[in-house]
């Protein structure tokens, strides 16, 4: 089946520019169900010769979804519809809870795992003293085999017996050593991905991202965790629930 057979074509009476007619049909076609997360779109040679229009309409239309989060680009392979994950900001969870709990899976791929001594930085984040040990863990995190965010973690020794306690989950690992946070302060701002970061989210360099940045703490006050993750912009929304006081 053809792409214009499976999300439909313009209509002759519809005045309204065509690359405006082409993000409708791929809209509709999203919110219909008929193009589901993970679906790949033709390239823009191809929409081009489909529907008769120039390259540089397809461009616009794309370029238009991919903004709105409805499509996004992946380095090498082409255009897709996007799956996006919402992600409360009233809850304490990690990545690997939040993908189980929507029925994805979650996975990692290791960029560095390791034991030093805290940087100023990490001292003022932790209340930790010059010196005082901790674990860094590095990593591209992913949702069905998609990448989705990256990740630097960095968590006070007292929390883990060592380094090679993190499997998959650096919260199941806490929780095993009895040091699961129980509260947290985040901060989140819009950053652009350069190109080393672009390059392993599988994204155009400058393209918009979401950068959290998290200090968590025990049930005794200590901080235990400090965390700088890096979502995909096109993939993930953030919900707060707010309430009147």
């Amino acid at each position: 089946m053809t792409f214009s057979k499976q999300i439909g074509r313009f209509r002759r009476d519809n005045p309204s520019p065509l690359y405006l007619q082409l993000q409708s049909l791929i809209r509709d076609a999203i919110g219909g169900d008929v193009l589901s997360p993970g679906d790949a779109i033709p390239a823009e040679r191809d929409l081009a010769t489909e529907y008769d229009i120039s390259r540089i309409t397809v461009r616009k239309a794309i370029g238009g979804l991919v903004e709105e989060g409805l499509l996004t680009r992946r380095r090498g392979a082409g255009t897709f519809v996007a799956g996006r994950v919402e992600k409360s900001f009233s809850k304490l969870t990690s990545f690997s809870e939040d993908m189980a709990a929507r029925g994805r899976q979650a996975s990692s791929s290791w960029i560095s795992r390791s034991v030093g001594t805290v940087n100023p930085e990490e001292s003022m984040a932790l209340g930790l003293s010059p010196g005082a040990p901790v674990y860094r863990f590095h990593r591209i995190r992913y949702a069905d085999e998609q990448p989705m965010a990256l990740e630097f973690t960095t968590i006070a020794g007292y929390c883990l017996s060592g380094v090679d306690a993190v499997c998959d989950s650096v919260y199941a690992a806490l929780e095993k050593a009895g040091n699961r946070p129980v509260r947290a302060l985040q901060r989140l701002r819009a950053v652009p991905f350069g190109v080393d970061y672009a390059r392993m989210l599988e994204l155009d360099t400058g393209q918009p991202g979401l950068l959290i940045e998290r200090r968590a703490f025990l049930k005794d006050g200590r901080a235990a965790e400090f965390t700088r993750s890096y979502y995909r912009g096109d993939s993930y929304d953030f919900v707060a629930e707010l309430s009147d006081p």
